[in-house]
């Protein structure tokens, strides 16, 4: 009962920042959609340490394992656009592997330098304690 009671809190702090970000993408006729906000709003969250990791982790981990579902209504939206897709079918499927590739480039590099932060971190310590 402990871990529904945390696993629905967690959710609910996600909703509550998902809606936050879509309330202020609305109040300020941003074009950014208001999820993009959210999700802006939780990681300043998270870098301020207002919000902890640990304090969304279970929450966030279920909805990463279970993403794929997510996927399904947008897949069954697309088959009606196929006249978009035709018209526009280039121009889209550039800036699908432009926007891929700039993912897959900003991640390693923050990956392998969050690594070599914490190489440097494990090598230091380990030569204090000697």
């Amino acid at each position: 009962m402990k871990k529904a009671w945390g696993f629905s809190v967690q959710m609910l702090l996600l909703v509550l920042i998902y809606h936050i970000g879509n309330y202020i993408a609305q109040f300020f006729h941003l074009k950014i959609p208001g999820n993009v906000i959210g999700l802006l709003l939780l990681l300043l969250l998270l870098w301020l340490k207002v919000i902890k990791v640990e304090q969304i982790e279970v929450a966030a981990s279920w909805l990463l394992k279970h993403l794929g579902f997510f996927f399904i209504p947008i897949s069954v939206g697309l088959m009606t656009l196929g006249e978009v897709i035709s018209k526009n079918g280039l121009s889209l499927l550039f800036i699908l592997i432009t926007s891929a590739l700039i993912g897959i480039v900003s991640t390693g590099r923050i990956t392998q330098s969050v690594m070599s932060r914490k190489e440097k971190v494990r090598v230091t310590s380990h030569d204090h304690a000697i």
